[in-house]
């Protein structure tokens, strides 16, 4: 996303390599969770829920730092969408496998959406 003088863009310098990085944690996290959940050992995934809620969290701020009008977009506010399932998530042991699953399809279809409809903003009208 090219930045000009009228922009809310921000960016510097390393900030893409940052987010590869905070990428890379947040499927490691991801990652291990699921493989918590498939093993059926919850203390052994608690590590990588760590991993997976800081990194999402810190992209999310990048995110958010980056684009002042992120949260207005669908992008932010699917994310609001996660946290709540998150939530969820923590909350509820016995709903862990289906939600994580649910999360799981919920970020891949935004992520890989089309940046059009991933950036429409959503209006009050």
């Amino acid at each position: 996303m090219s930045a000009g003088p009228s922009s809310t863009y921000r960016d510097f310098p390393g900030r893409r390599w940052l987010g590869v990085l905070l990428r890379a944690a947040h499927l490691a996290g991801v990652v291990g969770v699921g493989a918590g959940l498939v093993a059926g050992g919850q203390g052994a995934a608690h590590g990588f829920l760590v991993l997976m809620v800081a990194s999402g969290v810190a992209m999310a701020a990048l995110d958010a730092w980056s684009n002042a009008l992120w949260l207005q977009e669908l992008a932010g506010i699917s994310l609001l969408v996660k946290f709540a399932l998150l939530g969820w998530f923590v909350a509820d042991e016995a709903a862990r496998p289906a939600l994580f699953w649910l999360i799981l399809v919920f970020s891949v279809v935004f992520a890989h959406a089309p940046a059009s409809f991933r950036h429409r903003r959503v209006s009050r009208h």
